[in-house]
């Protein structure tokens, strides 16, 4: 049989139903979705196992009615596989291919009935013409959303996901050398030297995009290429991500995790490279980590976030520590994620001077891990002054944040001294207004 196109005709019964059989008039309807169609049973029967079952099973002999429930594509599926029943060319496509297989699965469209049924048919074009193109897989794995469980249970999913897997690591080894003129080119070369997949891939759900990551890590795709899709994705599902933030009550909106941006985030954490030292930009981890207190993410992820960026918390921007809080009457700024972080960065110079075999003192003084120490140490110093004034921050939160570091962390305390005199001072201002 030649596919060829074929647009659907609003009127199925009068179509192409009476064309075939002119002179028989329809003896069945069925009906899919609350839509009905009128049909003739003997082309149905030849060619779906379930039909014939449903029809020989009956107890009345003269049955003209079946009600398909829970029909996967809908109405417009079930045209295109009826179509194929009365033997009318249509165009197998990458947009109808998913529902196509899964209702020849529904209806037991299989060898056992006829010779290159339905299931044959979509099984082979999804072999030979989906799996052979990336951006086709995903535009099939895509569609396979709204067709689950089946879709999963027949493994057009699987099928996909290893497609894309094989065909990114097949376009990384083609572009192989040109990535090496990408990388002595210029930054904007670079930028445009990047997979073509990655926004392609910000289609999908995060549960099939999860699978991806997962099976593109296996396969030996780049690092750099997947967290660069994974930040995309992050920055289409997660509006406003990265960007610093300043404290606005309004953002505090208790709907934000309503459309899955929880799950998004968590799935998102647990696809990042293994390796703490990794490429992720430092501003999207902590864009992250606002994502993840704003929708009330796990304590496994937003630690996992926190231990990220304490690996190069000597990089940081002051911006980036500005965390605004969502407590109301608590405080201005999350200190508390800032502490934890400065706890996991203490923990990490302390593995650091461990490992280290030179004979530097014992208090690391002139280590490596001591020049990110005084680092960290001037960029406390800043923070404790811009959140100083904040009138709810309490003196026990101040002074936590002020001891978290060692002594030898600062050469001089002039910045930490004036963060002490800015907060005494807007203390005792609050108190005057009290009193």
């Amino acid at each position: 049989m030649v596919w060829e196109q074929s647009v659907p005709s609003p009127n199925f019964s009068t179509s192409f139903a009476n064309r075939i059989f002119s002179d028989v008039a329809g003896d069945i309807t069925i009906v899919v979705d609350g839509e009905s169609f009128l049909l003739h049973k003997f082309p149905l029967v030849a060619r779906s196992g379930k039909i014939r079952k449903l029809v020989a099973d009956t107890k009345n002999a003269s049955l003209s009615k079946l009600e398909l429930p829970n029909f996967p594509g809908g109405p417009e599926a079930f045209e295109l596989a009826a179509k194929f029943c009365y033997g009318l060319n249509f165009e197998i496509t990458t947009t109808n291919v998913a529902p196509l297989r899964c209702a020849a699965e529904y209806l037991e469209m299989t060898e056992d009935c006829r010779e290159e049924n339905l299931v044959e048919r979509t099984q082979t074009y999804l072999t030979q013409v989906v799996c052979q193109s990336l951006d086709k897989s995903v535009e099939v794995l895509s569609a396979c959303e709204s067709l689950l469980p089946l879709a999963d249970e027949i493994g057009i999913p699987d099928t996909c996901i290893s497609a894309i897997a094989r065909n990114a690591c097949r376009e990384q080894l083609v572009s192989g050398l040109s990535r090496l003129d990408c990388n002595s080119g210029s930054l904007e070369l670079r930028d445009r030297c990047l997979e073509w997949w990655v926004e392609d891939l910000s289609v999908l759900g995060i549960e099939f995009y999860h699978r991806v990551i997962s099976a593109m890590g296996q396969s030996g795709v780049r690092t750099d290429s997947i967290v660069a899709s994974l930040m995309h994705y992050a920055q289409t599902s997660l509006k406003g991500i990265g960007k610093p933030q300043i404290w606005n009550p309004a953002r505090a909106n208790p709907s934000i995790g309503e459309n899955g941006q929880k799950a998004i985030v968590e799935s998102l954490v647990t696809l990042f490279p293994t390796e703490k030292s990794s490429s992720i930009p430092l501003n999207f981890l902590f864009g992250m980590t606002r994502v993840a207190i704003m929708v009330d993410a796990t304590l496994a992820c937003r630690l996992e976030l926190e231990r990220r960026i304490a690996y190069r918390l000597e990089m940081a921007l002051l911006d980036d520590l500005l965390i605004p809080s969502l407590q109301t009457g608590y405080s201005l700024f999350d200190v508390d994620t800032i502490h934890r972080i400065l706890v996991h960065f203490l923990q990490r110079i302390e593995e650091e001077e461990e490992n280290e075999e030179c004979g530097y003192e014992s208090e690391g003084m002139g280590s490596p891990s001591h020049g990110s120490l005084l680092k960290v140490g001037r960029l406390v110093d800043a923070y404790l002054a811009e959140i100083a004034p904040d009138p709810y921050l309490s003196l026990p939160k101040f002074i936590a944040m002020i001891e978290v570091l060692p002594d030898y962390a600062r050469v001089i305390d002039d910045g930490l001294y004036r963060a002490i005199d800015i907060y005494l001072k807007n203390l005792y201002c609050c108190c005057r207004f009290l009193s």
